[in-house]
C-alpha cells in the first residue's frame, strides 16, 4: 500500500508515493519524474498533450493552443474566464483538472493500486492580503482533485513538507528556516527539526512561524521580458506624435505566462496595427504584429526563462529572437537583470525577515535556510535571502522533488 502526496506546481509537478519504509517520486513523463505543468490542445482534434511533449510540440509550430502557469491562475479573477479552443472554449479549472487526472493515473500505475487519498501541496498564500481569494483557491483546488477521483484530500504548506524531507536526513536537532522558491509564489517556514522529533505524533508545536508571498519564478521570467525582449516590440516606444507611449498593460499581459492566450483577438491586432501607422518607429510593431499573427507569445516566454536560468551560471546571454525576424537578438546580462528584479528580491528578503520575526527568534538563533524550488538555484535569490540569514548554514534541499516527498510522508502519516 503506498500513500501519496501532490506537489501542483506553477511550472513544475511531482507525485510522492510513501509506503512503510520510505518515499520515492513517481515517474510522470517517461522516466522523469517531474512533469513542466504545462498542456497543449491540438486545433485539430482537441485532443491534450502534456508536460515537455506539449512544450515541444508548441515549439515545433503545430497548430494548437499552449497553457502553461495554471496554478497561478487560482485564486484570481481569470478562473472564471475561457481560453478558446477552436470552436470550443475551455475553463481554467478544466484544464487543471487534465493535468491532475493525468498525474493521478501516471501515479496509480506506478503505485500499483487506485489512489483515493492525498495530501496536496499548498502556498501559504494563493492570494497576498486576501483571505476570501485564498480559501476560493484552495476550495477550488480540493473540488478539481475531487473530481479527478480523489476521495479524502488534506492540505499542507509546501514549506513544511520540505521540512518533513529534509528532517529524514538529519541526525541532530536544528532550528530551520525553509525556502520554497517555486514558480508562482514563495514561501517560508521556520520549524523545529530532528531525529527524536520526527516520531512526535503532534508537530504542532514544532512549526513557529509561516509567512509567503506571490512572487516567484515566472513573475522573474516576466520581468525579464520586459527588460530585453518587448522592448524590441514596441513597449516602451512612442506611437503619437503628441508623445503618447505604447500601452504598458498590452506588453505586461504578453509576458505573464497565464495571461498571454488572451492577447490573441482581433481587437489587440488591429490595436497593434494602428500603432504602426503612427509610431515614430513602426519596425517593433510590425515585430509585435508578427508575433500576434504566429502566436508565438508563449515561445517569447521560454526565450526569458531560458535567459533567467543562463545569467544563473554567466555574466549575459544572448536571447535568439529569430522566429520574429531573422537575425534579431538581444543580450541581457546580470546587471540589467538585477535592476529588473530588484524589487522583486527585496520583497521576498522582507518577507523571510518577517516570517523570523514572527516566529519570535532572533536571526542569529537560526541553524541553517533550507533552499527548495526551482528558483531558488538563481544567485541574485540566494543572494537576497542569505543577507537576512548571514549565520545560517544555506542548505540545497532537492530543489524539484523535497516537496512531493515530504507531502507523501505527510500522507502516510495522515492515513496510514
Amino acid at each position: 500500500m503506498a500513500w501519496c502526496g501532490l506537489d501542483f506546481g506553477t511550472s513544475n509537478s511531482t507525485l510522492g508515493l510513501a509506503d512503510g519504509n520510505a518515499a520515492r517520486l513517481a515517474p510522470l513523463e517517461g522516466d522523469a519524474v517531474t512533469l513542466p505543468s504545462a498542456i497543449f490542445f491540438d486545433a485539430e482534434t482537441d485532443d491534450p498533450v502534456f508536460g515537455r511533449a506539449a512544450i515541444a510540440t508548441y515549439i515545433e509550430g503545430n497548430d494548437g493552443r499552449l497553457m502553461r502557469s495554471l496554478k497561478s491562475v487560482l485564486g484570481s479573477d481569470l478562473m472564471e474566464q475561457e481560453t478558446r479552443l477552436g470552436n470550443r472554449k475551455i475553463r481554467f479549472d478544466e484544464a487543471i483538472g487534465l493535468v491532475l487526472g493525468r498525474i493521478k493515473l501516471l501515479g496509480e500505475a506506478s503505485a500499483g493500486h487506485k489512489l483515493d487519498s492525498v495530501v496536496q501541496g499548498r502556498p501559504v498564500h494563493f492570494v497576498d492580503d486576501d483571505e476570501a481569494a485564498d480559501a476560493k483557491a484552495q476550495a477550488t483546488l480540493e473540488d478539481v482533485l475531487r473530481q479527478t477521483g480523489f476521495k479524502h484530500i488534506s492540505f499542507q504548506y509546501e514549506p513544511i513538507a520540505a521540512a518533513l524531507h529534509y528532517e529524514s536526513t538529519l541526525n541532530r536537532e536544528e532550528l530551520a528556516v525553509i525556502a520554497d522558491i517555486g514558480g508562482g509564489t514563495s514561501d517560508f517556514s521556520v520549524v523545529r527539526l530532528g531525529p527524536d522529533r520526527a516520531r512526535l505524533p503532534d508537530r504542532a508545536p514544532d512549526i513557529l512561524a509561516n509567512d509567503g508571498v506571490r512572487v516567484g519564478g515566472t513573475d522573474l521570467d516576466r520581468l525579464a521580458s520586459l527588460a530585453a525582449i518587448m522592448p524590441e516590440l514596441g513597449y516602451g516606444h512612442v506611437v503619437r506624435l503628441d508623445g503618447l507611449k505604447a500601452p504598458v498593460a498590452l506588453y505586461h499581459d504578453f509576458a505573464t505566462w497565464a495571461k498571454i492566450n488572451f492577447a490573441y483577438t482581433h481587437q489587440v491586432l488591429s490595436a497593434v496595427r494602428q500603432m504602426k501607422r503612427t509610431a515614430r518607429d513602426p519596425i517593433p510593431f510590425e515585430r509585435m504584429e508578427t508575433a500576434l499573427e504566429e502566436r508565438l507569445g508563449h515561445w517569447l516566454a521560454l526565450q526569458a526563462e531560458a535567459a533567467k536560468i543562463a545569467l544563473s551560471e554567466n555574466e549575459d546571454t544572448r536571447i535568439d529572437l529569430g522566429r520574429i525576424e531573422p537575425g534579431l537578438g538581444v543580450w541581457l546580462d546580470r546587471g540589467q537583470f538585477g535592476r529588473a528584479i530588484e524589487a522583486s528580491m527585496t520583497r521576498i528578503g522582507d518577507v523571510i525577515s518577517r516570517c523570523v520575526a514572527a516566529a519570535g527568534v532572533a536571526p542569529e538563533k537560526i541553524d541553517s535556510l533550507v533552499m527548495t524550488g526551482g528558483s531558488a538555484l538563481l544567485p541574485m535569490v540566494r543572494d537576497a535571502l542569505s543577507k537576512r540569514l548571514p549565520q545560517a548554514r544555506l542548505v540545497d534541499a532537492d530543489h524539484f522533488g523535497a516537496i512531493g516527498l515530504g507531502l507523501a510522508l505527510e500522507a502516510r502519516r495522515r492515513y496510514a
